[in-house]
């Protein structure tokens, strides 16, 4: 009986957060396997490489990807409705959020909060490798 009850309130957040009540498997993913050379998201402003890693999580909760701008690329300003950091890989870009533009480089992160209009564009003579995360409204099936 109290091995059920423990069982039980181990279970209820997950329960309070839509998660499915029984342990995922663990995935991993090679980067490699989901590689997809596209236009930047928000505006189109040139081309990039995408990792599209976590699209291959099944119930997944968040977003994790990588990104790489190639030179002169950005992802447009665009207004988020969640949480989201931009950490550096590589590279040089400037990171604005709210009219306000910082420069970033390797080893840095920007953490951008939910309700801001946010963007990176990628500068210098290298490309911008991100990793890019954030929290999903929904999980996913």
């Amino acid at each position: 009986m109290r091995l059920m009850l423990a069982a039980a309130l181990i279970a209820l957040p997950a329960l309070a957060y839509g998660a499915p009540p029984v342990n995922q498997p663990m995935v991993v993913i090679d980067e490699k396997d989901t590689i997809v050379e596209q236009p930047t998201p928000h505006g189109n402003i040139g081309m990039s490489t995408a990792y599209r890693i976590s699209d291959k999580a099944p119930q997944r909760a968040m977003e994790f990807r990588k990104r790489v701008l190639h030179k002169g690329s950005a992802i447009g300003i665009h207004l988020i409705e969640h949480d989201e950091v931009y950490y550096v890989v590589s590279g040089t870009g400037l990171v604005e959020s709210d009219g306000v533009t910082k420069t970033v480089t390797t080893g840095m992160t920007a953490y951008l909060y939910e309700g801001a209009n946010v963007g990176i564009k990628q500068i210098g003579d290298e490309p911008l490798s991100l990793i890019v995360s954030y929290p999903l409204k929904e999980r996913t099936k």
